[in-house]
């Protein structure tokens, strides 16, 4: 008999999250209302940011949506990992500025601060790290870069629902942060994004600019979009806020389990001061990634996920000669395994069995 697969990310939707839809169907109110107001006051104070957040239609408008409240714009220069999805790069672009790309540590994943320091140039506005797979990003010392050559310091905290760096949640250090709320992310809304304002004209702006540039109808200040979140994916995140921190204490203690027991690979460090909210349980390979994810799933039916294999600047929009070492060897060594709350300790143990044997044959 044939093990079940175990998938590498899957949504978790239930009995709450369809009354909620159902409720919000029943009432008549389906676009942009009392849910979504209600959404962002509970995100804000569920993950103790202290700061007003607004929700929009998707995380990659939440970025978009900060960058231009933000200022950032055509002749602009925005410091952005490389090795991310490229909807960090993309966003930059959309508003006419360049993404530069620096390289990360070899530890986190995220954004290395020395490269970033050597990127800056006259143009540059900006540093945008990413807190890929749910690791903070070193905002101390990206901090104290921004200050010293006067950038504005932003954070794509898309995967990182939770993670905080010396006690600060993630979203709370630059001037926006962004959570996505994709299906299989951390949590979801079905689709959707949450930014968080350091103050009142980045939170005026982001409403704005989410509402065709208008806060009184008609009445349309900015050249804005239509980045609203309806009141349906709304009540969906709400459910999720309820069930998100029992979701992520089973992603840790699964990644727990994993990094004390594989072997022949290198499990995912985590800094100090950082928590991890394991997004992703994000290994490297030193030797042929590619053969033990197809053994993985051919040997022992566990799915696993190559992110991201191309990074950003090597992608036919942002060709750059720039070189990244250890962002071209996390591409070709990293291997994502599962660590979502539906994974069973069964399911644990068959990873630790099926990637140490495999490891150990040198598949």
């Amino acid at each position: 008999m044939t093990a079940e697969f175990i998938p590498p990310a899957k949504p978790l939707i239930g009995d709450e999250e369809r009354a909620a839809v159902d409720r919000v169907l029943r009432s008549g109110m389906i676009a942009q209302g009392p849910e979504v107001a209600a959404f962002e006051a509970e995100f804000s104070e569920h993950f103790k940011l202290g700061r007003a957040c607004v929700a929009v239609n998707s995380g990659t408008s939440g970025l978009h949506l900060g960058l231009l409240s933000c200022g950032i714009g055509a002749g602009d220069e925005v410091i952005v990992p490389s090795f991310t999805f490229a909807a960090t790069a993309n966003s930059v672009a959309l508003t006419g500025a360049t993404p530069v790309f620096a390289d990360i540590e070899r530890g986190s994943f995220c954004l290395d601060p020395a490269s970033v320091e050597a990127s800056i140039t006259e143009r540059t506005k900006a540093i945008m790290p990413v807190h890929l797979y749910g690791h903070p990003a070193n905002m101390v010392a990206l901090r104290e870069i921004a200050d010293k050559h006067g950038l504005k310091l932003f954070e794509d905290a898309a995967q990182a629902h939770g993670a905080s760096l010396n006690g600060i949640p993630v979203g709370a250090f630059g001037e926006f942060g962004m959570f996505s709320l994709y299906p299989t992310k951390n949590m979801t809304s079905g689709e959707g994004g949450m930014v968080t304002a350091a103050n009142d004209t980045i939170e005026r702006n982001l409403r704005l600019y989410r509402n065709q540039g208008m806060l009184q109808q008609y009445h349309n200040e900015v050249v804005g979009l239509n980045n609203r979140m309806t009141d349906i994916h709304a009540a969906i995140g709400r459910v999720q806020l309820t069930k998100v921190d029992a979701w992520t204490k089973t992603r840790q203690q699964n990644a727990d389990y994993l990094s004390s027991h594989l072997e022949g690979v290198t499990a995912p460090p985590v800094a100090e001061g950082a928590v991890h909210v394991y997004h992703q349980y994000t290994i490297r390979v030193a030797d042929d990634r590619d053969g033990l994810a197809k053994a993985l799933k051919d040997e022992y039916n566990v799915g696993s996920g190559m992110f991201y294999p191309v990074p950003n600047h090597r992608l036919k929009p942002f060709q750059s000669p720039v070189e990244l070492p250890e962002t071209e060897r996390a591409a070709l060594e990293c291997l994502s395994l599962p660590v979502h709350p539906s994974v069973t300790q069964e399911h644990l143990e068959r990873i630790v069995t099926a990637v140490n044997t495999l490891a150990k044959a040198g598949a």
